[in-house]
Parts: C-alpha cells; structure tokens; sequence
C-alpha cells in the first residue's frame, strides 16, 4: 500500500503563493492532485504522468504549474504544485491521489480513478 503525506498549505492573501508537495511512500505513475471547498464536490486540479505529461484545469492553467522531483533519491516520490496569483476561490482542501497505473491509461480527471489518497492540507486565499 502506498502512503501520501501532503504538505505545504497555508493562509495568504490574494495574488500571494504557496507550493504544496506530496510525498508517497511507494513508486507510482500517475499523481493528481483534487481540492474541495465546503460545500462544494471535489475537483480536479492538476496530474502529472510517469513520463512528466501534465494536466490542469482550465481555471489554474495559467497560474498553477505541477512538477515533479527529478533527483534521483526521490524519482517519482515527490510531486509539487506551484500556486500563483492566488485567489479567494482557490480556497479549499487540496488532496493529493495516486495509482500504479499511468495517467495515460485512466482518466485522471475522475477521483474515483484513484487508489491512494493523502489526508489534505488546507489552502486559504483572503481577500
């Protein structure tokens, strides 16, 4: 079973940034990231494939970016998220999810095509 320790939330204010991190306890090939804001159903925000094949939604695409860790001690046990320009509708629970199977095979977009979730870090954007 892999375990996922997400890190990196936070309070700022509107424009400000933060970088989440997740961090699994086994290899995997597709890692995604999902938030949720109270009230609100879970969402896709960003995955990235084995071969460094990104994916974001529309309304982060041009703030957001999803990486991950090259060195060679952490190949593909670390991913991250870059978030610029915050605002006060990036506002949620970010949920980091995993599977051993690539994002190129599943639809990464779907939660429920996930087998390993973390517990979530809190992001709030101020106004």
């Amino acid at each position: 079973r892999v375990e996922l320790v997400e890190s990196g939330g936070g309070s700022v204010q509107t424009g400000g940034s933060l970088r989440l991190s997740c961090t699994a306890s086994g290899r995997t090939l597709c890692i995604a990231w999902f938030r949720q804001a109270p009230g609100k159903e879970r969402e896709w925000v960003a995955h990235i494939d084995h071969d460094g094949t990104t994916g974001l939604t529309e309304s982060v695409k041009s703030r957001f970016t999803i990486s991950k860790d090259n060195t060679e001690t952490n190949a593909w046990n670390r991913v991250y998220l870059e978030m610029n320009s915050l605002k006060p509708e990036d506002t949620a629970m970010y949920y980091c999810a995993a599977d051993g199977i690539y994002c190129s095979a599943l639809n990464p977009t779907k939660d429920t095509e996930f087998g390993y979730w973390g517990q979530g870090t809190q992001v709030t954007v101020s106004s």
